[in-house]
């Protein structure tokens, strides 16, 4: 059963915020969530647009995604224009490309057209060059509001850091004046990774971030019940001009402060 809750970020918008039990909890009101908004994304007959995330949430959610496509969740997948808020520097057959995982779990199993997927090309060898590549190609593909592109939907995890996309704490790619797509260098993780930056990322009618597991917990309550040391977290910067929904299981909202849904 879903438990629903809203909460308002110190400094932010109101925050939609929705715990259930467990991860595969999760996964199924994630489903449902995404084919609501996609649903209702393709009214009069539109293109709707989604932003999918890494991570092993995300894994889930598409996996169950796909074993309703054909019955509870009627998407019409066959309009379904589909990015990636983040991805790896690696080819898309690497094991941790984010594209693969998105293909194996969802989108070899819908009735999607190759032309409507465009993928981060990680295995190309200027990685800015192919930011500012995919940064056009969003702009091409996508309506705009204000000069920004506006996806209808925009899937994202949270770190244990507090990041969010490849938004990591301290990363060039969140300078007011990033590219719409970037490619930082990660520090941390000693690698190269291709993210949206945040003006994209608010300019979305819809933001779902999807947050399981006790390790994520402190990072949840950071972002949703911040203090005065927690302003420099990246995923408190995602203040979308639409919907901003987090769907979470009790694990990773153990450290709220009561009173809970």
């Amino acid at each position: 059963m879903t438990n629903g809750a809203e909460r308002a970020v110190a400094d932010g918008p109101k925050s939609e915020i929705r715990i259930v039990a467990d991860e595969a909890a999760l996964h199924d009101a994630a489903a449902h969530a995404v084919a609501a908004a996609l649903v209702g994304a393709a009214a009069d007959g539109a293109r709707p647009s989604v932003a999918l995330s890494g991570g092993t949430t995300p894994r889930g959610v598409y996996a169950a995604l796909a074993a309703g496509a054909r019955d509870r969740m009627p998407v019409p997948w066959e309009r379904v224009e589909v990015f990636w808020s983040d991805e790896r520097h690696v080819p898309p057959t690497h094991p941790d490309s984010n594209y693969r995982m998105a293909r194996e779990s969802l989108l070899s199993r819908v009735p999607i057209a190759d032309a409507h997927v465009h993928r981060i090309r990680g295995e190309d060898p200027d990685p800015i060059a192919t930011a500012a590549r995919y940064g056009a190609e969003v702009r091409s593909v996508i309506g705009t509001t204000d000069g920004v592109p506006r996806f209808d939907l925009v899937l994202l995890g949270l770190g244990a850091d507090g990041h969010t996309a490849s938004l990591f704490p301290g990363s060039s790619a969140l300078a007011p004046d990033a590219p719409l797509v970037a490619a930082p260098w990660v520090e941390a993780l000693q690698a190269r990774r291709f993210t949206m930056t945040l003006p994209l990322l608010n300019a979305a009618r819809v933001v779902m971030f999807l947050v399981a597991g006790a390790a994520k917990s402190q990072a949840v309550r950071d972002v949703l019940q911040p203090g005065p040391s927690t302003s420099w977290l990246p995923a408190r910067s995602v203040r979308p001009a639409g919907r901003l929904l987090w769907l979470v299981d009790r694990a990773a909202a153990a450290q709220l402060a009561p009173p809970l849904p």
